[in-house]
């Protein structure tokens, strides 16, 4: 057999709250108490946690759950040990309790009559009374309306580059009106320009350019300005168009714009712009670059934060230069504020960076701008179609404790979150959100809050407002006296907790008993004595608990995140770690510190702290998994020396002889004679090795310089008296001779005849054959 599924009490207590609207008295009401306690008690197969809670008080057991009632009758439980008042209603009732003396407040979702004004927007306020673990649902419904008026203002970016996109609106009025008359009988038009902060490096302070920064252009601009309201919201479309004709243009240095800063003074400025409460309000942006984000005034020493108020005198924005540009989320939150739906219209690359922004402000949509805006009348209309298709809600003015769930039923059947909404919706199409609203506990400040059902893009709002039902009538000396407190208690009247502040009907009693020492005050100094029982104080800083109130979950240190990094508790600022665990913060495992011990039995070769099992080095000369290496350390018979005047010390206190049996026994004997450290021939004979081969390598490097140095030497002269050599006979020689061989004989020599001309001083001698 299949078992029936969970029923949630609190949508049942919703779900009947219409049937005991208009009826009178208490037995009634019993009766949906009763069915829904039937219910719940069938449905559930765990414990029943109002009988098992062995809750005192009747506030204490409302608080428990919706399906927790109490029982405040004299007699209720007659000559039982403990009377239980805490239970499911159908069990009371089953023990005895009478109908009149059962407290069980019910979910109400009433909607106050002759308040509904809006038109678009129902219902207008809703009144819900919750009790702890409780939700309430209703139903809102949103019907755009067709031919409701329209204001649209335009904020143009008055930038050099923008110069043919001006020229256009000059002719944009006329022809937009007639379009937007499908959709309107009542359209405003406004005008707005913007340019960027008037100081360095966003536009040129050179002399020459400070009044006209677009002279490159071979133009004559205006002065760079943050932002000038032109022209209000106004149904004369000859007075915009002046107002567009004598718009001239101006320009900066930079690339991005001072856009999202006109943005927000044209959303927060409503009587200079003329914004009508009962309008669609649009606000048309043209650019063609990106806008300064927040955190980009800083490049000119700006750094006051938006304030995100209205700063317009004399219809300039007069704070451009000492306020900081708007960030998105609080641009977003101004918009939403004052029900502005924005349509960016931009020409060139800039356009995917401003479809990039629509998901963080919402109510916005983009087009891109064709060349000398010839499409802008379209533009503006086919943004206007797509703002009106949307539905969307959101919750503002939230309220700690209470939680919203919303979910859209659109007109084609389509389910969605809120904040998704609905698309395509036609005028005149209703658009359903389902609200359901849950409460964690009593405390929601005070006894009645209220939230914000915002459609953005809508004038028109729903008021939730909220009234926590978490005290009971036994309370209540107009009607008959009931007992409020379980008579388990009655010895130790109930006492009352508020943050740190606790008081008792009678004088705190057995203090001996909530002392967890002789010498500290009852229950740790954290709460009251009660009945020999400690009763901890509430705290805003977390939970105190524990038997003695000596725990707590926030004055012990955090290790990754967690309390005492998980593995122990919180006992007196301290962590009381579990098995297996130690450390300050008990994040490291019991037996770690073995792994920090040398051979010596050393922790960290002294010369560092164990960690988690790892060896944190103290001394910053040392080295090493065990702080084992340390070049620049004393020699170790220093510290034998110091350990052997440790033990040597008549004097000294036992204290300070365990401590040199710790620190000094593993590493050296007790020595009669300190010299031995010093006389071993071992040290010598290694320093003797030592020296031996530094001078031996010493010498050798000596001698392989000097051989190389003679040797360099010895080529360096004979290569310059060779040279020396050769010019002089090359300066001496001269060629007088002829190189050719002359054979001579004995009999009759040969004659021979040579002519011999004077020569010039720059010719040399020929021979002639």
């Amino acid at each position: 057999m299949r078992s029936a599924a969970p029923l949630s009490p609190a949508l049942l207590t919703a779900r009947v709250s219409w049937l005991h609207r208009g009826r009178g008295g208490p037995a009634p009401l019993l009766g949906v108490a009763c069915l829904l306690s039937v219910l719940w008690g069938l449905a559930r197969s765990e414990e029943n946690r109002c009988a098992s809670s062995n809750a005192g008080t009747c506030s204490r057991c409302l608080a428990l759950g919706p399906e927790c009632g109490w029982c405040s009758q004299e007699d209720f439980g007659a000559g039982a040990t403990k009377s239980e008042r805490c239970d499911i209603v159908f069990n009371l009732l089953s023990k005895g309790c009478s109908s009149d003396f059962i407290e069980y407040p019910l979910v109400r979702v009433t909607i106050p009559n002759g308040q509904d004004t809006n038109t678009q927007v129902t219902p207008g306020e809703v009144a819900i009374q919750l009790r702890p673990g409780a939700e309430a649902s209703f139903i809102l419904r949103i019907r755009p309306l067709k031919k409701y008026p329209v204001d649209l203002y335009y904020l143009v970016d008055v930038s050099a580059s923008m110069h043919n996109n001006i020229e256009k609106l000059n002719s944009v009025g006329n022809d937009l009106s007639q379009k937007m008359a499908d959709f309107t009988r009542d359209f405003r038009l406004g005008f707005g320009s913007y340019v960027d902060k008037t100081v360095s490096p966003y536009i040129s302070i050179h002399p020459g350019r400070i009044r006209n920064q677009c002279s490159q252009y071979d133009l004559d601009c205006m002065p760079p300005h943050g932002y000038i309201h032109v022209l209000p919201l106004t149904e004369n479309v000859t007075e915009f168009e002046k107002a567009v004709n004598k718009q001239k243009i101006s320009g900066n240095i930079d690339t991005p714009e001072g856009g999202f800063d006109a943005m927000l003074q044209a959303a927060v400025c409503q009587s200079h712009i003329g914004w009508r409460k009962e309008a669609k309000r649009l606000l048309l942006v043209m650019t063609d670059q990106t806008s300064h984000l927040a955190l980009d005034s800083k490049l000119a020493g700006i750094v006051v934060p938006n304030d995100g108020k209205c700063h317009l005198k004399d219809n300039v924005y007069v704070k451009s230069t000492s306020m900081e540009h708007p960030s998105l989320g609080q641009l977003a939150e101004k918009l939403i504020d004052n029900n502005i739906n924005v349509i960016f219209a931009v020409q060139g690359n800039q356009f995917d960076w401003y479809k990039d922004l629509l998901p963080l402000l919402p109510g916005t949509t983009a087009r891109q701008i064709e060349s000398k805006a010839a499409n802008l009348n379209d533009l503006v209309v086919d943004a206007y179609q797509k703002l009106i298709s949307e539905v969307k809600v959101q919750v503002d003015h939230q309220i700690p404790g209470l939680h919203f769930t919303i979910a859209a039923i659109c007109p084609d059947g389509t389910r969605s979150t809120g904040m998704e909404g609905c698309r395509n919706v036609s005028s005149n199409d209703e658009v359903v959100f389902n609200i359901t609203v849950t409460m964690e506990g009593c405390e929601v400040a005070g006894k009645r809050s209220y939230a914000v059902i915002k459609p953005i893009g809508f004038n028109e709002t729903t008021i939730v407002n909220i009234y926590n039902n978490c005290t009971c009538q036994c309370h209540d000396n107009r009607r008959h006296k009931g007992k409020c407190t379980e008579e388990a208690s009655l010895g130790c009247q109930s006492s009352h907790c508020e943050d740190t502040n606790c008081g008792s009907d009678e004088d705190q009693s057995s203090p001996e008993s909530c002392r967890i020492h002789r010498d500290q005050p009852p229950c740790s100094g954290r709460g009251v004595c009660l009945c020999g029982k400690c009763l901890c104080h509430k705290t805003k800083l977390g939970k105190i608990h524990g038997k003695y109130c000596e725990m707590d979950d926030f004055s012990c240190p955090y290790h990754h995140g967690n309390l005492c990094a998980g593995n122990g508790v919180c006992e007196a600022g301290n962590c009381r770690c579990f098995g297996g665990w130690e450390g300050d913060r008990c994040q490291c495992p019991a037996g770690s510190a073995k792994h920090c011990v040398n051979a010596q039995g050393q922790t960290c070769s002294g010369r560092g702290t164990c960690v988690c099992g790892k060896c944190e080095c103290t001394d910053p000369r040392s080295v090493g998994r065990l702080c084992e290496h340390c070049p620049a350390c004393s020699p170790a018979c220093d510290g034998k020396r110091d350990c052997d005047e440790c033990h040597r010390s008549p004097n000294a206190s036992q204290a300070l002889h365990d401590q040199c049996k710790t620190s000094c026994a593993p590493m050296v004997q007790h020595m009669d004679q300190t010299a031995e450290c010093l006389s071993s021939p071992s040290y010598f004979r290694v320093f003797f090795i030592i020296f031996i081969i530094t001078f031996l390598i010493g010498l050798l490097k000596i001698l392989i310089i000097r051989q190389i140095i003679l040797q360099w030497n010895g080529n360096k002269v004979k290569s310059a008296d060779y040279r020396v050599s050769k010019k002089k006979k090359e300066k001496m020689f001269l060629p007088t001779v002829c190189p050719r061989t002359v054979t001579y004989q004995r009999d009759k020599p040969e004659e021979i005849h040579i002519n011999i001309t004077k020569l010039h001083a720059h010719e040399t001698f020929k021979c002639n054959f």
